[in-house]
């Protein structure tokens, strides 16, 4: 397992835009259909914005039709750790990177197979990595 990256507020704040901070480091959460990557199709890998770590695959990417990025499983046992969220008066199971910590949103056992869970993450919350030699890539 790698170190966890930890940084003061300050830190955080110097590094991300105002709405990363509040959705990554303040447990925020964006619109629904508002995200910059909620439709995107292309290869690729999807990183933390805070700490680069790689977190889904494409691959595993599907629309969910919530609005927000939806991915069936992590990259791997590195990428995510979970933990349970009793805000707004019910139960959820929060997403954080693994490495950072940062708030990356919720996971729900309403997914297709295989796994039948859906990662349903904040845009903000997320670099995307196309694939080299794709649209767009050298």
């Amino acid at each position: 397992m790698k170190p966890r990256i930890v940084k003061s507020e300050a830190e955080w704040r110097e590094l991300l835009t105002p709405d990363q901070f509040r959705i990554t480091r303040k447990h925020g959460t964006e619109p629904a259909f508002t995200g910059h990557c909620w439709d995107n199709k292309e290869p690729g890998q999807y990183r933390c914005v805070c700490c680069d770590n790689p977190l889904f695959e494409s691959d595993t990417k599907y629309d969910s039709g919530t609005g927000w990025p939806s991915f069936f499983q992590p990259s791997g046992p590195e990428s995510v750790a979970t933990q349970g969220d009793n805000s707004f008066s019910m139960h959820r199971v929060e997403v954080l990177c693994q490495a950072c910590h940062a708030h990356l949103g919720h996971v729900f056992e309403d997914g297709p197979p295989p796994t039948g869970l859906r990662y349903c993450m904040n845009a903000a919350a997320l670099r995307f990595v196309p694939t080299k030699g794709t649209a767009g890539t050298p």
